[in-house]
């Protein structure tokens, strides 16, 4: 496989005709290999279109899904950042390259492990990772001037918003399959959140993603 050729389309027909003209995210995307974050025997699949298996019943996202997150977050160099569930460590290699610092929690120890042996590969140091169950919140390193939910949440947990700093923002996917939407919450004002709603879209759901109250008939 001529893995740059690979890269380029995937940049030219994924990923631009999804929205994603920002040159910085584009310019990442050729920066960080991504066929050095999936797993192996799945090299060959690592620019395509689709969900990669990453074991323990999760996945990898596609890249124009991971392209748009990050285009949308508009992650800057003083941005100190929160990403739930760290899953290969791709996403948070390209957080890292765009922000001041990363700290990424991760339920699985196999994929914190992993990810920390390849962030240690590509020279990335601004990034902690920790193992735990953030799906309900991590405010331990707020406040926060980015988060990102890497799995879909039913309904989102109100602590996510109160622990963005002002002009924070958060990306999450919100629903239940197959109807899920990405949304973006802005931190307006304190206690103040402008949420726009992106795109619809389906991925699975953060592990112990809280679950609202439904009817029984």
């Amino acid at each position: 496989m001529d893995v740059e050729k690979a890269r380029f389309n995937m940049v030219e027909q994924q990923i631009r005709p999804w929205e994603v003209l920002d040159p910085n995210v584009l310019d990442l995307l050729f920066a960080v290999r991504r066929e050095e974050f999936v797993p192996e025997g799945y090299q060959s699949f690592a620019f395509a279109d689709m969900e990669i298996p990453l074991g323990h019943g999760e996945v990898m996202l596609p890249p124009r899904l991971e392209a748009r997150l990050l285009q949308e977050l508009d992650v800057k160099k003083t941005d100190k950042v929160l990403e739930v569930g760290t899953g290969s460590g791709y996403l948070t290699a390209l957080l890292a390259h765009a922000a001041w610092h990363v700290y990424s929690v991760e339920i699985v120890p196999e994929f914190k492990t992993r990810a920390e042996e390849r962030l240690k590969a590509h020279g990335i140091a601004n990034v902690t990772l920790e193992e735990g169950d953030a799906a309900g919140g991590w405010p331990r390193h707020a406040p926060y001037d980015v988060i990102v939910l890497t799995g879909s949440v039913p309904v989102l947990p109100e602590v996510f918003r109160q622990n963005l700093n002002l002009g924070g923002r958060l990306l999450a996917v919100v629903g239940d399959a197959p109807a899920m939407e990405a949304k973006l919450v802005t931190c307006v004002a304190e206690g103040v959140y402008r949420t726009t709603d992106l795109f619809e879209t389906s991925i699975p759901s953060l592990r112990n993603a809280r679950q609202p109250q439904r009817f029984v008939f």
